[in-house]
């Protein structure tokens, strides 16, 4: 199963109201527990894949992973450009 490594994320011992945070204070508190997580990296994969827009996914919040993305857009569209 590709989602195999939710099971061995650190969040499993927290409920999930911790990374649905309604202010900053809860992002920093989820961070934390993301920033020592085994599957940190395949959990923000997931979440910028699936555009996941609630939330703290391997660490980043909502606002983090869209600047990830337009990021991602923006390096594509350079790459293009030099084709």
């Amino acid at each position: 199963m590709e989602n195999d490594w939710m099971h061995r994320g650190s969040c499993r011992d927290y409920p999930p109201s911790t990374f649905f945070p309604s202010d900053g204070v809860g992002v920093d508190v989820a961070r934390k527990i993301c920033a020592e997580c085994p599957v940190q990296a395949m959990c923000l994969e997931h979440a910028l894949t699936e555009r996941i827009d609630h939330g703290v996914w391997g660490g980043c919040s909502e606002r983090q992973r869209r600047r990830i993305l337009k990021g991602r857009r923006a390096q594509a569209r350079a790459a293009a450009a030099q084709r």
